[in-house]
């Protein structure tokens, strides 16, 4: 088994699941600016020329972090990250859909249309950026009100899926020096508690 990775919003997501279950994979850093992800040979594991890739020991490959996740969800059942009962997976899984489209997706298109890196894979539209850092604004005090009944967490009492693909679209604020505001008291406390875990400290972009 391998994970093909690099420093990239959606690795950090595989990344920090694995560090929160404890377990360690082989891994092969890729080298995404220098075109790692655009060679032949790694178009023949994922065709989208992205990141991250698990490869299995008898070849066979996944893609997409959230999948990759819940293969070794199922495979290390312990700690939950994606649930327990029927309710709270479907539960946990309402919350990272909301975080991904919500603040995690919006964030990400802003990039997407900013960094250079893109220009060759996205139409890039400044509007349509400066448009997405709104709705990124508004879905963070959004989720301010959300947490107002006092869970520390996203989903509940424990750290899950959904605060790892918060914690993706934190990552991608330091990339553009963007701040929560401090009004968002709650979300705040939620990001101090999070930039704290051992499992992203070292991950983020600030961490050498």
């Amino acid at each position: 088994m391998k994970l093909y990775d690099a420093t990239t919003p959606n690795t950090l997501r595989v990344q920090v699941f694995l560090a929160e279950k404890g377990i360690e994979v082989p891994q092969e850093a890729v080298d995404v600016m220098g075109g790692g992800t655009r060679t032949p040979e790694f178009l023949e594991m994922n065709s989208l020329g992205e990141l991250p890739v698990l490869q299995l020991d008898d070849g066979r490959i996944l893609t997409e972090s959230v999948a990759i996740c819940r293969y070794f969800e199922e495979l290390y059942p312990r700690p939950r990250l994606m649930g327990e009962s029927a309710y709270e997976q479907g539960l946990i899984e309402m919350w990272n859909r909301r975080m991904e489209l919500h603040i995690f997706g919006p964030l990400g298109d802003a990039a997407r249309h900013t960094f250079a890196f893109f220009a060759d894979r996205v139409e890039q539209n400044p509007d349509y950026a400066a448009a997405q850092m709104r709705a990124f604004d508004r879905a963070w005090a959004w989720l301010d009100r959300e947490l107002a009944d006092g869970r520390p967490f996203i989903a509940g009492n424990s750290l899950t899926i959904a605060d790892i693909t918060g914690m993706a679209a934190l990552f991608v604020c330091d990339l553009m020096n963007k701040t929560l505001p401090e009004e968002l008291k709650r979300t705040k406390r939620w990001e101090k508690e999070i930039r704290c875990r051992p499992s992203l400290a070292k991950r983020m972009p600030d961490a050498a």
